[in-house]
């Protein structure tokens, strides 16, 4: 329960800040472009969630874990956010 208060309160600095949110509350996401994480708890959390600009705004587009701790399932996840977003410009 925790986490998920830790991402939306994340969630809730990307719609006040957008792209003005600064590190380490997000970041780019490597091999990924144009993905960016949101980093709730400044990083501390084991969770991310891939984003990226659609539209006016910006979508969240997966919850994933953390690099280091789940390396596959951050993985699989960025995969999954960038069909996702692929499929939000179709």
């Amino acid at each position: 329960m925790r986490e998920q208060v830790a991402v939306q309160h994340a969630i809730e600095k990307l719609r006040a800040l957008g792209e003005r949110l600064p590190f380490p509350h997000q970041s780019a996401v490597r091999g990924a472009p144009p993905l960016r994480e949101l980093r709730p708890r400044s990083g501390r959390s084991r969770w991310r969630a891939p984003y990226a600009r659609h539209d006016e705004g910006f979508a969240i587009l997966a919850i994933v874990p953390e690099a280091l701790v789940d390396q596959q399932g951050f993985d699989r996840g960025v995969a999954l956010a960038q069909r996702r977003l692929a499929g939000l410009k179709e």
